[in-house]
C-alpha cells in the first residue's frame, strides 16, 4: 500500500502544497502575525521536510517536535482551525482526492494538543 506521500505525488506535490499553503497563511491577518519575524525560506523548507515525514515519505526532518516548536506562540483553537482550513483548501485546490485530504487532515488534527500546548 502506497504512503500518502506517494499517493499524492511525492516531493513535487508536497512542495506545491507548502508554497500555496504559506501564501494563504501569510495573507490571513488572523495568523500572519505569527510569521512576522520568521525566515520564510527556512520555515518553508522545514515544513516541506515535516510534511514529507508525516505523510510517510523520507524522513529528513530535523526540526523541533510540535510542542516545543509552538510553545512560545500562545495559539488558540481559532488559530489552529485557520491553519487547518488553509491546508484543506490548498489540498482541494491541488485536486488531491478527498480520501487523501481526509487522511492528511487527520494527521493535522493529531497535532492539535501539541501545537496548542494543552
Amino acid at each position: 500500500m502506497a504512503s500518502v506521500f506517494e499517493a499524492i505525488g511525492g516531493a513535487a506535490a508536497v512542495d506545491a502544497a507548502v508554497d500555496i499553503f504559506y501564501r494563504k497563511v501569510l495573507g490571513d491577518p488572523l495568523i500572519s502575525k505569527f510569521f512576522d519575524s520568521v525566515d520564510m525560506d527556512r520555515q518553508t523548507a522545514k515544513q516541506k521536510a515535516f510534511l514529507t515525514m508525516a505523510f510517510g515519505g523520507p524522513n529528513h526532518y530535523t526540526g523541533q517536535d510540535m510542542r516545543n516548536a509552538h510553545k512560545h506562540m500562545k495559539l488558540t483553537d481559532v488559530h489552529f482551525n485557520a491553519v487547518a482550513g488553509h491546508l484543506q483548501s490548498t489540498l482541494a485546490e491541488l485536486n488531491v482526492p478527498q480520501q487523501h485530504i481526509d487522511t492528511i487532515m487527520g494527521i493535522a488534527a493529531s497535532t492539535h494538543d501539541d501545537v496548542l500546548n494543552v
